[in-house]
């Protein structure tokens, strides 16, 4: 019994049992759809964040930057919603050979 719900929840029965023994939460198994959902906003939060940077260092300059600093700060704020909301979505288990994310291993939205 322990080693399956081990196995459902993605861990070692090793991992399973220490957390378990130690009330920690277990970690979120994303469907291949959320996983590469994620992913992809993953990279457009990095493209968002270099055309930050690149406005930022025109608008020191005293150049026309290459986007208005209210509309990345738009981006931001939705990129960050759908993140958030992609977190909250209720996942079945996926099958063993589908990949997995771990929740404590992705990156912070805010």
């Amino acid at each position: 019994m322990i080693k399956q719900k081990a196995q459902d929840a993605g861990l070692s029965v090793a991992e399973f049992t220490r957390r378990s023994a130690l009330l920690k939460p277990l970690p979120r198994r994303l469907s291949k759809i959320t996983l590469a959902t994620y992913k992809e906003l993953v990279r457009i939060g990095n493209n968002i964040n270099q055309l930050t940077r690149a406005t930022n260092a025109a608008i020191k300059m005293g150049v026309r930057p290459p986007a208005s600093p209210e509309q990345l700060e738009q981006l931001r704020n939705l990129l960050q919603q759908i993140g958030r909301e992609l977190s909250s979505i209720e996942t079945e288990t996926i099958d063993d050979d589908d990949e997995e994310i771990d929740e404590d291993d992705s990156e912070e939205w805010d």
